[in-house]
């Protein structure tokens, strides 16, 4: 009975809240109370017929519960210590200024005054026994303006994208919100980031802890899901914008790591050779460099989001956390992919991927040298342009310097190498696929290789990433003697 006892003092406290209704009905029926659960499933209305004709989990329902129940025993813990401090002052004002308060007898008896300083943390904000049907039915407060919902987008695994902890996390915050949900396919212990992820649901809140969740998943709804052509377009916006924050980001950490400071601006990451930690800068990247910065300022000063305005997302065990949102109403953006990007070589299978914690941005097919490749881990150190001023030499159009080694990753001008071992050492990619990776990965990009890890699946988008790269990232005064 406690737990009814605390969502109906929850669903008094917030009458529009048809997921607490439904939530208070389930808790009846279990109990036994038929009527009492079926006036609260009409209460809850469109939330009662999503979620007993949909395949939400259980977990989901049990996680949001809990969330319900300690926000009403913790507004009750906070009633009880204001009850329990006025009557401390009333017994005080009784010792010291008898003259001056009402009686004890005014104030209550000595056993209910006993009973509310000896409540435990405990104890149900209402009473233990049951009450009759008709004490359901309150009245509603005067409907409140709501604030315009955000509209926010995440991306979790497609085995996860319905789970309870996952959705808890998504419901918490009390300001109006929309989230959708893109799913990902696990290869593995990895998660692909694909182009144009599919939607797999929406999440809406109203801030006064109204909840509708709209699957788009036909078969696991068990419904005709509403048109999302509009929605998926903004969904692969944010994919594009996700992937030029993560480059952006994961530069912004290589050259605080090499220069102990952040760059004081864009053209900083973009300087001549030696100084291109990145190939070039797209205009979104120039747009939101300062904000970013303030970003990641805080987050590697190890400032508390409370204190910094950010709102970073938990760990998921992926990349970032599940929601991150545009800067504004407060708060700075924190991109999806907080983890730098990391390059992994799998000789078995004859890939390259670029990385973000659990998560594959890219994986392509490349040639290698077998036992002549090196395995180890190694750090970009040159990245330049035309190496030995060609760009269809034995090296191609872009070279990446594996450390202080005669090894890199290049082109080559024999692409039918590729998925071969024909190599001296280094990796040869295709030109295409070079010079996507020149641009997306800065100098000091962690590159590890070794045998097996890697999905066959190859994961190379239709659009590139932008890759132009300016004519100063050349280096004419040195001849590269890699092991091709």
């Amino acid at each position: 009975m406690k737990n009814s006892q605390h969502l109906k003092a929850y669903v008094q406290m917030h009458p529009d809240n048809k997921m607490a209704w439904y939530l208070l009905g389930k808790e009846y029926y279990k109990n036994g109370q038929q009527g009492k659960a079926n006036y609260c499933f009409n209460m809850a209305g469109e939330v009662y017929e999503a979620f007993e004709r949909s395949k939400v989990p259980a977990e989901m329902l049990r996680e949001y519960e809990d969330g319900l129940l300690k926000a009403a025993h913790d507004r009750h813990q906070v009633q009880l210590k204001k009850k329990r401090t006025l009557v401390a002052l009333m017994l005080a004002m009784l010792v010291f200024l008898p003259s001056a308060i009402p009686s004890v007898a005014d104030i209550g008896t000595g056993a209910e005054l006993a009973s509310l300083l000896s409540q435990t943390d405990e104890a149900a904000p209402g009473p233990a026994e049951e009450e009759p049907q008709g004490d359901l039915q309150m009245e509603l407060e005067e409907p409140k303006e709501q604030e315009e919902p955000e509209l926010a987008f995440t991306a979790v695994a497609g085995d996860s994208a319905g789970s309870g902890g996952a959705m808890a996390q998504l419901l918490q915050g009390g300001t109006p919100s929309v989230t959708a949900i893109l799913e990902m396919e696990r290869s593995g212990r990895w998660l692909l980031w694909k182009e144009r992820l599919p939607l797999a649901a929406t999440i809406v809140t109203n801030g006064n802890g109204r909840v509708v969740y709209q699957s788009y998943d036909q078969a696991a709804c068990d419904c005709e899901p509403p048109e999302a052509a509009a929605l998926q377009k903004q969904a692969e916006q944010w994919q594009d914008r996700q992937e030029q924050l993560a480059v952006l980001w994961s530069a912004m950490r290589a050259y605080k790591n090499s220069k102990g400071s952040l760059p004081q601006t864009a053209d900083a990451l973009t300087g001549a050779f030696p100084g291109n930690w990145l190939g070039g800068t797209t205009p979104l990247m120039r747009e939101v460099f300062a904000s970013l910065r303030g970003t990641a300022a805080a987050v590697m000063s190890g400032q508390p989001a409370a204190d910094s305005g950010i709102k970073v997302p938990a760990d998921s065990g992926q990349a970032a956390g599940a929601e991150t949102k545009p800067g504004g109403s407060g708060h700075q953006e924190m991109p999806y992919f907080t983890g730098p990007l990391t390059i992994i070589v799998d000789k078995q299978n004859h890939r390259l991927a670029v990385t973000s914690g659990s998560v594959i941005l890219r994986n392509y097919a490349v040639g290698l040298g077998g036992g002549r490749t090196p395995e180890g881990t190694f750090t970009i150190t040159d990245k330049v342009v035309n190496p030995n001023g060609r760009d269809n030499g034995e090296f191609g159009s872009r070279g990446m310097q594996l450390s202080d080694s005669n090894y890199a990753i290049h082109g080559t001008d024999e692409p039918e190498s590729i998925g071969k071992d024909e190599s001296l050492g280094c990796i040869r990619m295709s030109r295409r696929n070079v010079e996507e990776l020149f641009a997306m990965v800065p100098m000091g990009t962690k590159v590890q290789i070794s045998k097996g890890g890697l999905p066959d699946e190859l994961l190379v988008p239709g659009e590139r990433y932008p890759s132009e790269a300016p004519a100063n990232q050349t280096n004419p005064g040195k001849v590269y003697h890699w092991l091709n």
